[in-house]
């Protein structure tokens, strides 16, 4: 599935992309060409040069420096509400395919409940009311994942559940667990990898939207979002200060779902499940928005 995925033009340049991403966020301090929270008040608002490559903020911070160094924060965070929400949906998706109709129609009530929450208005009152820290609000944006991949795993468990194999393996004396091990959990895969993807995507967008805003991490600690918040006050000084910020985010977001269509296009029906419930994430913060 990866190897015919990558044979896409645009997944290769995904990835590209995607790794520089990585690269920094593991290494990022060592590409720094500056301390990201030194001031240097002889040098505010400044243009591009070859001591700051992108510049100066409203403080005399280079730029590139607090670009870099926001990347581990933005990516790791948006990361986290991802992992939350897989633990949290990916199991009882699967069980979710084998269960009886009392239990199936009270679970698919659940999500529907958790999926028509606010993710951003339901983050900042997480945030809000257990500290204005962003792993609260991931958690909180984590907790509304979970019923999207509860949806998506079932629907593609379901698809399955009746074949022959299954029911062989169910007559042979095979435990649940084996079953959906062995039989369900390789078939739902690319389902998962998809859904991830695009739900990667969609948590960067509110990562950056809650950074954005001043939720969760406050300066001068560097982020997308807060930078992007920072730069348009000063317009008229760097009339191109948010394009940095903005490209950043907008570049893994594009890389991020171009990756998923090329793992979905090379994964047949089984990846195009996962299409019918795309990333309600960004449809949230379009609303916002």
């Amino acid at each position: 599935m990866i190897r015919r995925a990558l044979r896409a033009r645009t997944a290769q340049v995904a990835v590209a992309f995607l790794g520089l991403v990585l690269l920094l966020v593991v290494t990022g301090d060592l590409f720094a060409p500056q301390d990201p929270l030194a001031q240097d008040t002889s040098a505010i608002l400044q243009g591009s040069s070859a001591a700051h490559w992108l510049g100066t903020d409203y403080l005399g911070r280079d730029v590139l420096s607090r670009l870099i160094a926001g990347t581990r924060v933005s990516v790791l965070a948006a990361l986290t509400a991802v992992v939350i929400g897989a633990v949290l949906g990916i199991v009882p998706g699967m069980l979710s395919a084998f269960s009886g109709k009392v239990a199936t129609w009270t679970s698919l009530r659940v999500a529907d409940a958790f999926m028509a929450l606010p993710f951003i208005i339901f983050a900042i009152a997480v945030a809000g009311l257990f500290g204005n820290g962003l792993f609260q609000a991931m958690v909180a944006v984590g907790v509304l994942i979970a019923p999207v991949y509860f949806r998506i795993i079932r629907a593609a468990a379901l698809s399955h559940a009746g074949a022959q194999y299954v029911e062989a393996a169910t007559l042979l004396g095979a435990p649940w667990w084996h079953v959906l091990a062995v039989h369900i959990w390789p078939k739902v895969l690319p389902a998962v990898v998809v859904t991830t993807a695009n739900l990667a995507a969609g948590g960067l967008l509110v990562v950056s939207s809650l950074t954005f805003l001043g939720i969760g991490i406050q300066p001068p600690e560097p982020t997308w979002g807060g930078m992007l918040a920072s730069d348009l006050g000063y317009l008229t000084q760097r009339p191109f200060g948010p394009v940095a910020p903005a490209l950043a985010i907008m570049g893994t977001v594009a890389a991020l779902n171009l990756l998923a269509d090329a793992i979905r296009d090379a994964s047949g029906d089984a990846g195009r499940a996962a299409e019918a419930l795309r990333n309600p994430l960004k449809r949230e913060v379009a609303d916002v928005r």
